[in-house]
């Protein structure tokens, strides 16, 4: 069978992508990283796929004005020739269409800052402390054709201070996301999941869940 070959798509700094790189390196993640897919020229995250070797290509969605479809074609056409079996979106800021979906089933992961299915879309951390929750966190999950809501494969509960900021809320999720980030693409390339409708049924035998509370 052989590894599996993971596509990341990123947008900005690039942390969750070297999260990855960083399991890799440590012998915690035995995945091939095949591909950086970055819409956005100059940003941060190519910088870093250089460093890492892994080859990166930009696909800027820019001209393709409000063609999305026609952006992801050009997306899947990279994802294809790296024969990736797994894409992971990783701080990706493009909503993704119903086609693209379709192009790999249930095998592209998300990873949202906050406890879905609370706080959906672009500002979870501002939404959780206007709305006063005490806990917000983060969720991995597998991208539908819904707005953050595919099967939940691994959440993590992140406690929401009185004196929290939008950023410093944010930055203590990011340090969950660069844990349970890696562990839910391990899972995935060790077979380890089993989607049944909403849910997403994992295989624990011979390895250690962090706590998600």
């Amino acid at each position: 069978m052989g590894r599996t070959k993971v596509g990341v798509l990123a947008s900005g700094r690039g942390t969750d992508f070297q999260s990855l790189v960083d399991a890799r390196k440590h012998g915690d993640l035995d995945v091939d990283l095949a591909v950086l897919v970055c819409n956005v020229p100059g940003a941060p995250v190519l910088e870093r796929a250089k460093a890492a070797k892994v080859p990166a290509v930009v696909v800027d969605h820019r001209p393709f004005g409000k063609d999305r479809e026609g952006f992801e074609r050009e997306v899947v056409k990279v994802l294809r020739a790296k024969e990736v079996g797994l894409v992971v979106f990783a701080g990706f800021m493009r909503l993704v269409s119903a086609s693209f979906i379709r192009e790999f089933p249930n095998r592209i992961i998300n990873i949202h800052p906050s406890l879905l299915p609370a706080f959906p879309g672009a500002r979870a951390q501002r939404d959780a402390i206007a709305a006063g929750v005490k806990v917000s966190g983060c969720t991995i999950h597998f991208v539908d054709a819904s707005v953050d809501g595919g099967p939940i494969i691994l959440q993590k509960a992140v406690p929401v201070h009185e004196d929290d900021t939008e950023e410093t809320l944010a930055a203590r999720i990011l340090e969950q996301e660069h844990v349970f980030l890696p562990l839910a693409v391990r899972l995935f390339a060790e077979g380890r999941l089993n989607v049944d409708g909403r849910r997403v049924w994992i295989d624990t035998r011979g390895i250690k869940i962090p706590p998600m509370a």
